[in-house]
């Protein structure tokens, strides 16, 4: 199996878990925060997938889906167009509403087909191009890849946690 096997699985099971995530949930529940100050499934879900398309399309010097398919015009948030969901404050969080589970299923799946196209064209040589200097030791492709894959599951197993509170007080 190759290295871009390997990522492209990787890449594969934070698709099937955002929509085990989101399945079945309608707006109040995807909004809801499980205490003050906390992350809401919609919130969780949009800023892995906002990191993912910005990060991705860095990376491989695309577009990202967010504004080259107009998703950012679909969401209407009132945030600015870039922004990714870092750092954000408890009010910001709260601005992150919508509407169905859909249409976060929908940008994820957008932006998880512009990465697995551009994973599986990669090389072994590829991996090892730096991508970002701003670091020391600078950051190569290959550590982005799986630096964006290990936040997003991470944030993902944060959604599904927040998701089973839900339920649990719900019954």
């Amino acid at each position: 199996m190759h290295a871009k096997d390997i990522l492209v699985e990787g890449y594969s099971r934070i698709r099937e878990e955002v929509h085990a995530a989101l399945d079945g949930l309608g707006p109040e529940e995807l909004a809801a925060r499980p205490a003050p100050g906390a992350n809401s499934v919609a919130w969780l879900v949009w800023h892995l997938t906002r990191v993912q398309d910005d990060h991705v399309a860095d990376a491989f010097g695309l577009e990202q889906v967010w504004l080259s398919q107009g998703w950012d015009e679909r969401f209407g948030l009132r945030l600015p167009r870039h922004d990714t969901g870092y750092g954000h404050s408890a009010a910001q969080v709260a601005e992150v509403k919508v509407d169905s589970g859909e249409l976060l299923t929908g940008y994820y799946d957008a932006v998880h087909e512009q990465s697995v196209q551009a994973l599986r064209g990669l090389t072994a040589k590829d991996l090892e191009r730096v991508v970002d200097e701003r670091w020391d030791p600078p950051v190569t492709l290959g550590v982005r890849l799986v630096s964006v894959l290990s936040d997003d599951l991470q944030h993902v197993g944060q959604a599904a946690y927040v998701r089973g509170l839900l339920q649990s007080a719900a019954s």
